[in-house]
């Protein structure tokens, strides 16, 4: 059995891939892939990672989980999706930096089902963004309180992600950059449900949904109709020209009014942020979805 957990991060999905899947749960279940939803899992996966303490779970209390989240008969494939698995949002800043203890946390989650294939799929967030999104959260605490003298510049990627490597020796790690979702998503989507190229995926255009005008979607629509034989590269060059005649600006601009933030200090974060990114990308061991 293979359990696939999608781990956010905080700020990227807003429970959109757990809808995706839902909205192809039909295809999903007939080929042996289940998607369980945050409200079947959340209690038993808390109950037991507490019980457990990070140790393994034995045979009987796998099959105590799996009968207790699952709807359908012996599913070959399990996919469990909530930025909830990495913690608090508050949590992802520290002073040992970014997600200091995601590895701790994301080893917890595989010792949950030890005798089954876990994989784990995560979007990362530019930290100029993530910060903004970490102090919009209800009780998060002022950015005094949340940042702690910490210097942003200090929260990178490439080391969270060395950690977490560490942490899960021979896992399958799958990263994508969040600001790319709206151009991979379905490619995305795919890889973490299986799902062959030459099956419909619905709900496939629904993050272009949430950044494009309505004139957006149906160019998209009626470039892809036009197409006499789709491929990856067709379809990311459809969903960018449509992005940039019809992107919401209020969608995809993050107004950033931080305390002793400048333009110069978010331009190094970015710059930092995407220097990383080329370093994970390149890190044995990690699958990286790309443009």
């Amino acid at each position: 059995m293979q359990v696939v957990f999608h781990c956010g991060v905080h700020g990227t999905d807003l429970y959109r891939m757990v809808k995706t899947l839902l909205q192809n749960r039909d295809w999903l279940l007939r080929n042996g892939i289940e998607p369980v939803t945050p409200n079947r899992h959340r209690e038993v996966f808390g109950e037991a990672l507490s019980a457990l303490n990070g140790s393994q779970a034995t045979d009987d209390m796998e099959q105590v989980m799996l009968d207790a989240i699952l709807e359908s008969d012996d599913p070959h494939r399990i996919i469990c999706s909530t930025p909830t698995f990495l913690g608090k949002a508050e949590r992802a800043i520290s002073s040992d930096g970014l997600y200091a203890n995601a590895g701790e946390k994301m080893a917890a989650l595989a010792n949950l089902f030890p005798s089954a294939e876990i994989e784990f799929f995560m979007a990362l967030k530019n930290p100029a963004t993530l910060i903004p999104f970490v102090l919009a959260q209800e009780g998060s605490g002022t950015y005094a309180e949340v940042m702690g003298g910490i210097d942003p510049m200090s929260l990178r990627w490439a080391p969270a992600m060395r950690r977490i490597l560490a942490a899960l020796p021979g896992r399958r790690i799958v990263v994508w950059c969040h600001e790319d979702t709206s151009l991979i998503w379905p490619e995305v989507v795919r890889r973490i449900s299986t799902m062959p190229s030459d099956v419909p995926l619905k709900a496939g255009l629904q993050i272009l949904g949430d950044i494009l005008h309505p004139d957006g979607i149906k160019m998209i629509r009626d470039a892809l109709a036009q197409e006499q034989r789709l491929t990856i590269e067709s379809r990311r060059r459809i969903f960018s020209a449509a992005l940039q005649k019809h992107a919401l600006p209020e969608q995809i601009e993050v107004q950033l009014n931080l305390p002793g933030w400048t333009q110069e200090l978010v331009d190094r974060i970015t710059a930092a942020y995407d220097a990383d990114m080329a370093e994970i990308a390149a890190l044995p061991g990690i699958e990286f979805i790309t443009p």
